[in-house]
């Protein structure tokens, strides 16, 4: 049987996205404003990083941009693939890069493990978490965000959107414990965010026609007071109660004392 339908067959796209991600070297204030997923991340590990002591492994670290966030009695260590900078150009010093499967740390060797937006590029999820379960000691927590209401990224690394029925599923599966998993946002947030994206074309439009990218930012220039007017309001909204659409996830578990490696 073939299949001919009169659209793009997405199956056969290996890269090329129409706008390409924004990199995350610097999160300052005033890109988390208009950022709301970035926002969104940065609010709830600002919650939760200071609390954090002892040796803390960063999965999938890129740029490290929440490493100010730690307390400085964390000893941090940050790893991530072989292949970030090819597929998504980040290379940080004091990085350690590993093949993708085996993290380069030894068992029970970590107090906390935290993966930011990472688990969505990762091929097998319950090898990563059961990774992550190794290298932890007992009484150890993971902490995790994922995206939810977001493009599709960095195609085509870039494989799923996870439930929090999912993330349960995983979690638990990985032996972990004591699981809790927050939305960040609403639907209201997702909305300003859906149409922040679209505007930030206009605003930052990544073309190399000199022509066009000024016809982009003209156009820009003129929708920029109802730019500012969405990142009020999504930015307003994160502080209503979640309901079933979100920007994505920050889901925190532990490893029990007593649980062996799975």
């Amino acid at each position: 049987m073939r299949f001919n339908l009169p659209r793009t067959d997405q199956a056969l796209r290996t890269g090329g996205e129409h706008w390409k991600p924004i990199s995350c070297s610097d999160l300052s204030s005033l890109r988390r404003f208009f950022d709301l997923q970035a926002g969104t991340v940065w609010k709830d590990l600002a919650d939760v990083l200071p609390t954090l002591r002892g040796y803390l492994v960063d999965v999938g670290c890129g740029a490290q941009p929440y490493r100010t966030l730690l307390s400085p009695e964390v000893q941090y260590i940050g790893i991530d693939t072989f292949d970030a900078k090819a597929v998504f150009g980040y290379e940080t010093p004091n990085t350690r890069y590993y093949d993708g499967f085996t993290w380069p740390l030894g068992d029970g060797s970590a107090d906390a493990v935290l993966a930011t937006e990472t688990l969505e590029h990762v091929k097998d999820p319950r090898r990563f978490l059961s990774e992550a379960f190794r290298v932890l000691r007992g009484e150890g927590k993971v902490i995790l965000t994922v995206p939810f209401s977001a493009r599709w990224h960095y195609i085509p690394e870039d494989y799923w959107r996870f439930t929090p029925s999912g993330l349960r599923e995983l979690l638990e599966g990985a032996g972990f414990s004591d699981i809790h998993i927050f939305a960040r946002g609403n639907s209201m947030t997702v909305a300003a965010y859906k149409c922040i994206a679209l505007l930030t074309r206009f605003v930052l439009p990544q073309t190399n026609n000199p022509t066009s990218a000024l016809i982009l930012r003209l156009v820009g220039l003129a929708l920029f007071p109802l730019f500012v007017v969405l990142a009020v309001a999504g930015n307003l909204s994160i502080f209503a109660d979640s309901d079933d659409d979100c920007l994505g996830y920050t889901a925190l578990a532990r490893k029990d004392v007593e649980a062996p490696n799975v």
